[in-house]
């Protein structure tokens, strides 16, 4: 509980339970608010291996008064505390009592609520692990006993003290229940602390006994495979941590699919990756190539979407899988088709482009349809917009595509005037088309970047040292770690080296290149060496990142909050040792 030690997690909790130290803990209080009551007694029983290493007790003197209910239950009255020590004193004679032991109480939210208010009055810490129980107990009894209080547990499970609400005792009484659901908890294969903390969290003891088949996984970024026992995968993914999140399949993962992959598990397979992002290449590149049965939604190859102006005499922009010769000009590719539609509605409206799909070889070639009865269309058709003045709207459309500063500006300028006038629903789908358009111009302009490239690689800066990402044509094909402050030309040499090592790509996919464009947004990376030329120029640059950031506000949960302004904005330049972000 001393302010200079640093927390400990189960994930760095792996030590067998025949070696690791307890401190099993009970408090008597005034009430059941730890922010306005306080403490009256600490109770604690330091274990390890079975054994009992010592015990603590002290009354505390809570500088309130301590209520009639309160002294009926637990026997404590306040002349009884009045000469006591104060629970700065006793916190102060805990802490080394305590050491880096795991904590164990009966309903353990109480006593640690309690103890973590107490300690931040005083400037210190108290965040050790904690294992409550009450949950223990709930996962192995659930089916033995009517009810989950100590005294109950006590005496279904035959421990020697019997609880009576005083700190000292009512802990020595846990400790007897600790040791049986220990021993209960091992016929499951919990071996460790960490299987431990982990069977509290379980959906099932079925579930759970499988739990050996990630034992050995590692904490580091990798994909995995779940395999059933002809050898079949059954599924493929990602984590930046191996072992954590294989680890959750088997404990805290309550979804339906998840329940019916491990009943099938018979293995469990994993490769660690120098990155995350090399981790997420392989994964989906993996789904393409093995068609797992549970990855079924993920399984598609996506190639993407692109929005086209059509080469004819009236052009159109048209939603496409792949621009031919029929196109004038093209942007994408776009993951969703719902996403290029919004941005095709958006350009239209703004450009005054034609929404109908039929070949108009001349004016006054067909009689205008209900949209210029509506005022949303200048009618080409039946002659009222001339050729000259289509082919204007036609050529700032082209422009926009180079320079998308205007377009931006109309969209946002429809979306402030609907809002003024309360229509507040076409404010919203504005607002969704802005956020859209800045989305594909932004992701476009990267993907063609990266494209140009060429031989691409980058780095940063990571607390293991420096992360390499080495691309060809806006694709992963390696990645590497290496110490800090290894020299460019090192890195440099070692990365062409290096094979590649992720497995080849079937066909190329959208979703792969915005993950290389993500990763390359969000982190700081800096240019080692390009064989291409990786620089663009940024109409609206600044203006685009923004908005862009502004979507990620908006898709994100309303309870989590951002700071944007004042954010650096990526600048992509050309040339060895330049920042990319």
């Amino acid at each position: 509980m001393t302010g200079q030690q640093a927390p400990l997690s189960f994930d760095d909790l792996g030590t067998p339970l025949i070696d690791a130290t307890f401190v099993v803990i009970d408090l008597e209080t005034t009430g059941l608010d730890p922010a306005t009551d306080a403490i009256t007694e600490v109770g604690a029983v330091k274990i390890r291996g079975g054994e009992v290493l010592g015990e603590f007790g002290t009354l505390v003197r809570p500088q309130q008064r301590i209520p009639a209910s309160v002294v009926r239950l637990t026997g404590i009255t306040e002349d009884m505390v009045r000469d006591s020590p104060g629970i700065g004193e006793v916190l102060a004679s805990l802490e080394p009592f305590f050491g880096n032991a795991t904590m164990i109480a009966h309903n353990a939210r109480f006593d640690h609520a309690f103890l973590t208010a107490a300690a931040q009055r005083h400037y210190r810490a108290f965040d050790p692990p904690v294992i409550d129980t009450v949950r223990l107990a709930r996962r192995l009894l659930r089916d033995e006993v009517h009810d989950l209080r100590l005294s109950t547990l006590a005496h279904h499970l035959g421990a020697p003290v019997t609880p009576d609400h005083r700190a000292l005792t009512d802990a020595r009484a846990t400790v007897a229940v600790f040791h049986a659901l220990l021993e209960r908890a091992g016929t499951l294969g919990a071996t460790t602390l960490e299987d431990l903390k982990a069977l509290t969290r379980s959906a099932s003891d079925r579930r759970f006994r499988k739990i050996d088949l990630v034992t050995d996984a590692p904490r580091e970024p990798g994909v995995y495979q779940f395999r059933d026992a002809t050898g079949r995968v059954l599924y493929v993914g990602k984590a930046s941590n191996l072992r954590s999140r294989l680890r959750s399949y088997f404990t805290s993962d309550r979804r339906r699919q998840v329940e019916a992959m491990v009943r099938e598990t018979a293995a469990v397979t994993w490769r660690a990756t120098p990155t995350l992002l090399e981790a997420e290449v392989i994964e989906l590149r993996e789904i393409h190539q093995l068609l797992p049965r549970f990855n079924r939604r993920s399984t598609k190859r996506i190639s993407g979407w692109h929005v086209a102006l059509t080469d004819e005499a009236f052009p159109r922009l048209s939603i496409v899988r792949t621009p031919g010769r029929h196109h004038r000009r093209a942007i994408g590719p776009i993951a969703s088709r719902a996403v290029a539609r919004q941005f095709v509605d958006a350009v239209t409206a703004a450009g005054g482009l034609r929404t109908c799909t039929f070949r108009i070889r001349r004016s006054q070639d067909h009689s205008a349809c209900m949209l210029k009865e509506l005022d949303q269309c200048a009618a080409p058709c039946d002659g009222s917009q001339s050729t000259e003045d289509y082919e204007r709207a036609v050529s700032e459309v082209e422009s926009w595509l180079d320079d998308p500063s205007e377009l931006l500006d109309r969209i946002e300028s429809g979306m402030q005037s609907a809002a003024a006038s309360q229509h507040f629903e076409h404010a919203r789908d504005q607002r969704a088309a802005l956020h859209a358009t800045a989305r594909i111009f932004w992701e476009h302009r990267w993907l063609n970047a990266l494209a140009a490239a060429g031989e691409l690689i980058v780095a940063r800066d990571v607390s293991a040292g420096v992360e390499v990402l080495c691309l060809s044509n806006g694709s992963l094909s390696h990645s590497f770690t290496d110490a800090a402050g290894t020299p460019d030309d090192v890195l440099i040499a070692r990365a062409r080296l290096t094979p590649t090592a992720v497995c080849p790509r079937t066909s190329p996919d959208v979703t792969e290149r915005r993950l290389v464009v993500s990763t390359l947004q969000k982190e700081a990376f800096r240019i080692l060496d390009v064989t291409g030329t990786f620089a663009w120029s940024l109409p609206a640059g600044d203006r685009l990142a923004g908005l862009v950031d502004q979507a990620r506000q908006f898709n994100r949960p309303t309870t989590v909050t951002r700071q944007v302004a004042g954010q650096a904005r990526p600048t992509v330049v050309s040339g060895r040792g330049q920042r990319l972000g």
